[in-house]
């Protein structure tokens, strides 16, 4: 599949591993000698046809002293300690003795459930690589910006994953979400749980208060809802409002590049009547749906790259510097700018849409 027509320019995981395995103490049966003191002085005693006879020179090593633990033993503690835990999760959430906070966001289902189903997605379907992970900040406020696409916004939730799993100071990424998410049902829950909010000023500098890592999406259903013959040409980023929260919070503005998400869905036409009639902003129209009906919702398997770039910093302007127009549309300017030269320069070193 054809990428987009780009433009050259001059170049100017956290793994979740375990420990070592452990090393097997396993004996052979019959390898252990029976030792004792220096025997007393008898005739040579002959060893019965067609049985080895045991050499005193043989070395006795700790793995023939060391008896054999059960299988059973081996794997069965790890086992029990997972059903306990997860038993213990299923009485919490029960009897609700869990916690929340004032955006609905659950960090305990967030980390145990949803991310684990969100992972293989992830890794294995849409295997992204992660780069400039830290440029995002170990601790404080920050917000992420970047560039949406794909029609349907998974974009959002592989970029909660690339922060989640592979940042080394174990950060949670906050979404600001658009009006339509909060309205829907299943999707309103699963959304609040996850820690996205309205995407509204107020909501946003809450967050960056608290020390949030938040992530925002200018382009809204601008960037998600066009053409695939402007795929990976950004679209206006409104009115530039986050970079005004930013300055007001003196956040660090941290621009990322999501290369891969545009042909999930290839649109190539849009039932505007239709989406009118069902309030949604836009109706796809793909190779594959509605055509194929559910089949063809299931998103083509793309190879996908998330960068952080380089933060820009927001703490020494002063504080009326929010309120400055010019300085506003500079820096959306600039954020803007810098991901789509990223998105151009990702896009050259691609070797496939798949692969």
């Amino acid at each position: 599949m054809a990428d987009a027509k780009v433009i050259p320019f001059d170049d100017d995981h956290r793994s979740r591993g375990g420990g070592a395995p452990r090393p097997s103490r396993r004996r052979s049966a019959g390898s252990r000698r029976q030792g004792g003191g220096q025997p007393a002085a008898v005739g040579e005693v002959q060893p019965l046809p067609g049985v080895a006879s045991v050499q005193d020179d043989d070395p006795v090593t700790d793995e023939d002293e060391q008896p054999q633990e059960p299988a059973a033993g081996r794997d069965g503690g790890g086992l029990e300690r997972r059903v306990a835990s997860g038993l213990a999760f299923l009485r919490r959430r029960l009897t609700g003795d869990y916690e929340v906070d004032d955006f609905g966001y659950d960090e305990e289902l967030t980390d145990q459930v949803l991310m684990s189903l969100l992972r293989p997605v992830y890794e294995k379907y849409f295997r992204v690589e992660v780069k400039g992970v830290e440029n995002i900040p170990s601790e404080g406020g920050a917000l992420i910006v970047a560039n949406h696409s794909g029609t349907v916004p998974v974009d959002g939730l592989m970029m909660q994953v690339a922060v989640h799993d592979h940042h080394p100071a174990d950060r949670h990424l906050r979404l600001l979400a658009a009006d339509l998410v909060f309205v829907l049902p299943v999707v309103n829950e699963l959304a609040r749980k996850l820690g996205h909010t309205l995407a509204c000023a107020e909501d946003a500098e809450r967050l960056l208060a608290q020390g949030e890592l938040v992530g925002v999406m200018p382009e809204g259903f601008k960037g998600i809802g066009k053409p695939f013959g402007e795929r990976y040409k950004l679209q206006r980023f409104g009115r530039g409002g986050f970079v005004s929260t930013a300055l007001r919070q003196g956040a660090p503005i941290i621009p990322c590049s999501i290369v891969g998400a545009e042909e999930i869905y290839p649109m190539i036409g849009n039932a505007k009547t239709l989406a009118r009639l069902l309030g949604f902003p836009y109706f796809p129209l793909t190779p594959t749906f509605p055509w194929l009906g559910p089949l063809g919702a299931v998103p083509l398997p793309t190879k996908w790259t998330i960068q952080f770039g380089e933060p820009i910093p927001t703490d020494g302007y002063p504080p009326e510097a929010a309120e400055d127009p010019m300085l506003m549309f500079n820096l959306t300017d600039q954020v803007r700018e810098q991901i789509q030269h990223t998105l151009y320069k990702l896009l050259v070193q691609r070797r496939s849409v798949f692969f």
